[in-house]
């Protein structure tokens, strides 16, 4: 079993920063993929950026340029830099662990608004 906490969500304007973190406990050394979603209301649960243990990184075209995703394998952390966001951005955001056995694990979510 894996536990995911996040963390720093909140209210930003246009054009601010935001960074994410999310630490995971219990069986950490199985995790391969750490990576962030979001959803937004009345829409499907979207991959924001990915990263694995060898620190491939994956984004989706929407965030390209603007967030940086991070590990820190040794804290079993993962962190998402974001920056010039925008009013679309806004959504839950949910950390993510994928296990080589095939096991998935989500975080609580952290609510991410942007005001125009």
């Amino acid at each position: 079993q894996v536990q995911l906490v996040e963390s720093g969500g909140g209210l930003v304007q246009t054009g601010g920063s935001l960074r994410l973190s999310c630490t995971a406990s219990g069986s950490t050394f199985s995790i391969y993929l750490m990576g962030w979603y979001r959803q937004a209301p009345g829409k499907q649960r979207e991959l924001v950026a990915r990263i694995s243990t060898g620190s491939s990184t994956n984004y989706a075209d929407s965030v390209k340029g603007r967030f940086t995703i991070s590990r820190d394998n040794a804290k079993s952390t993962v962190a998402l830099q974001m920056n010039s966001l925008k009013p679309e951005d806004t959504a839950v955001y949910y950390c993510n662990a994928y296990q080589r056995i095939g096991r998935e694990y989500w975080g609580q979510g952290t609510q991410v608004t942007v005001s125009s």
